[in-house]
């Protein structure tokens, strides 16, 4: 049986099709009454799963092809293959998540960031998109389009994406220093402060004790922290050879904005991951429930990572309307303790406007108070796919 990365599901799916061409792709997805689009198995909620069939796309063309600031990419393009490709040719993405072994229509389907103040999550470089249809047809939606800020971050519920156009920016060059055994207390004091020191910035935690700050810049940053003496990984006992380059040198943006280098195991593996996105103002008390509940949270976690994410306006974008701070939970690989866990601290966080990363574990199912635009969506996927053929158990609970 199919199973995603880290192993916490197994997939329902009667079979899995790999199609090598757009033109089966579109036979196989006419033909099925079920039918979900399987991405790089990185999502730790059900989001994929289908009860039909799976298609993998990696078997598609892959060419990526430039025009003058955009670049179209074959829908499983690993971040870290395309980021390879866009430095050879002196160009380069505006972010990047932690990861970059995830696929380009997973992260944009589900929303996933990379982090900083003024960069929005990776959907927002989407320029355009083309996917199959219900009826095999070929769609394409551009920005500007009436549909497009519901297309985007879309679960998989309005089609088969093939291809997406991304904006791209010329290559630039980033600095990565790493500060170790922040007091909590200091860093919560000055969390805009630090924040604001980079161009991309993370804060590490376990509730419990000190934080470590990453501050991923374009300039020479020094804050008033104890830089790393060497190069840190996150996980305590994780190999640091995973880890991109640290210590302030710059170089080129693929071998910083990611936390992982593409070729190393990311992460820890073994584990469960969970997400909450809250509005800025509401940072410093999420900040402050959460740490209360450090006693039941340390035990089940292997670290805390906070990020922040620029605002936009994609219809189930977690950032659609608002700047937020991202609370992201790894997880050790615990499914009943985790399970068990997470209502108390939605109970927490969800009064306060957080909305659940789509790719992650979370409890509730009321999310539709949470999008103002979750109706105009649904109508949105009622009419590109009145009989279903896209959804999934996932969707269905929604």
């Amino acid at each position: 049986m199919e199973r995603n990365w880290a192993g916490n599901i197994a997939y329902q799916a009667r079979e899995i099709a790999r199609p090598r061409t757009v033109e089966a792709l579109r036979s196989l997805v006419s033909e099925r009454d079920r039918v979900r689009a399987l991405g790089s198995r990185h999502s730790f909620s059900e989001v994929a799963d289908g009860p039909g069939t799976l298609v993998s796309l990696d078997e598609l063309p892959a060419e990526i092809t430039v025009s003058g600031n955009q670049v179209t990419v074959p829908a499983a393009t690993r971040y870290g293959v395309l980021a390879e490709f866009l430095q050879s040719q002196g160009l380069a993405l505006p972010n990047m998540a932690s990861l970059p072994h995830i696929s380009v229509i997973g992260a944009v389907a589900t929303a996933t960031h990379g982090s900083g103040d003024a960069n929005g999550c990776l959907s927002t470089s989407v320029a355009g998109l083309e996917l199959v249809t219900a009826s095999g047809g070929l769609r394409r939606v551009w920005r500007g389009d009436p549909e497009f800020a519901g297309s985007v971050v879309a679960l998989g519920a309005l089609g088969i994406v093939t291809t997406v156009t991304l904006d791209v920016r010329p290559s630039f060059e980033v600095r990565q220093q790493v500060y170790v055994d922040v007091p909590w207390e200091t860093a919560v004091a000055e969390l805009d402060t630090v924040f604001a020191s980079g161009y991309s910035v993370s804060v590490f935690t376990d509730w419990s004790g000190p934080a470590q700050v990453w501050v991923k810049s374009l300039d020479e940053v020094s804050l008033p922290f104890t830089p790393a003496d060497g190069p840190v990984h996150m996980l305590a006992g994780e190999s640091v050879a995973a880890v991109t380059e640290q210590g302030g040198a710059p170089g080129p943006w693929l071998d910083r904005l990611p936390h992982f280098r593409l070729g190393h195991k990311p992460s820890a593996g073994a584990e469960l991951q969970s997400e909450y996105l809250l509005p800025r103002e509401s940072a410093v008390d999420a900040l402050a429930r959460l740490r209360s509940m450090g006693s039941r949270i340390t035990p089940l976690l292997q670290i805390t990572e906070l990020r922040t994410v620029a605002a936009d306006s994609l219809w189930l974008s977690p950032a659609g309307g608002r700047d937020v701070l991202g609370v992201h939970f790894t997880w050790k690989l615990d499914v009943p303790g985790v399970t068990a866990l997470l209502p108390d601290i939605e109970a927490a966080l969800l009064p306060l406007g957080a909305r659940p990363h789509w790719g992650k574990l979370f409890h509730t199912r009321d999310v539709a108070a949470l999008y103002p635009r979750w109706t105009d969506f649904a109508e949105l996927r009622d009419h590109h796919d009145p009989k279903g053929k896209f959804t999934n158990e996932f969707l269905d609970r929604f």
